[in-house]
């Protein structure tokens, strides 16, 4: 049986999942909850690891330790970064990064890389279940900050430097941790706001509808993996 865990930052990004997995085994390592169910012949264990890089970083390190996970699924909602990417449409990563540190530090130094790929398989499997479900999908990069993107300018530098889909302060250190572990990993957000001045009152307004969609696609993925 196939171990996937799948890791949200904020409570409302894993609401939905918790409540289509009723009658989770619960159990708590280093301040995390990991919610143990077996589903679709595969045993998923769904953690909310908190906001942010190192919340981020640390929790996929204590899954990866004390379940040995054959995969892990990042989710949740995300800032857009293109013109192309709308309000309630899903991106999945092709690779995640860092937007606030100069990349030299992490490719001149160890773990000798600053730019994570997602696994294939993973995506294509997001991929087709966005499809199937007729849902917007796009596939690229998505960028981590230690900031909610709320301002043109800031959304434009970051834009100009890396040419992101989406923007959020997690999927990267997930994905430098499942480099450093060899674990396969995917990012899959639901856009919640454009990440510009209107950035904040478009997240209070999109959070809740974008968390459902985002949960819906990863557990009718889990079948494909």
């Amino acid at each position: 049986m196939k171990t996937i865990g799948i890791i949200g930052a904020m409570p409302s990004e894993l609401a939905d999942i918790r409540r289509t997995l009723a009658g989770a085994v619960v159990k708590k390592y280093s301040g995390y909850e990991f919610f143990l169910n077996t589903y679709k012949d595969k045993l998923l264990i769904n953690v909310c690891c908190g906001i942010a890089k190192v919340n981020a970083a640390v929790c996929t390190q204590v899954l990866i330790d004390r379940f040995d996970v054959d995969a892990i699924i990042n989710c949740g909602v995300a800032g857009g970064m293109n013109t192309d990417v709308k309000v309630c449409d899903i991106v999945v990563s092709n690779e995640v990064l860092p937007h606030d540190l100069e990349l030299r530090f992490l490719r001149d130094y160890p773990p000798y890389n600053s730019i994570f790929r997602a696994d294939e398989e993973l995506v294509k499997a997001a991929v087709a279940t966005c499809e199937e479900s007729g849902v917007p999908c796009h596939t690229g990069r998505i960028v981590s900050g230690e900031a909610f993107i709320s301002d043109n300018n800031v959304k434009s530098e970051i834009c100009s430097k890396l040419s992101p889909l989406a923007v959020d302060m997690e999927s990267s250190a997930v994905g430098h941790c499942a480099f450093l572990n060899a674990v396969p990993f995917v990012s899959i957000r639901c856009i919640s706001d454009n990440a510009d001045d209107e950035g904040e009152m478009s997240f209070d307004e999109f959070e809740k509808i974008a968390a459902k969609r985002v949960a819906d696609i990863v557990l009718e993925m889990v079948s494909r993996i």
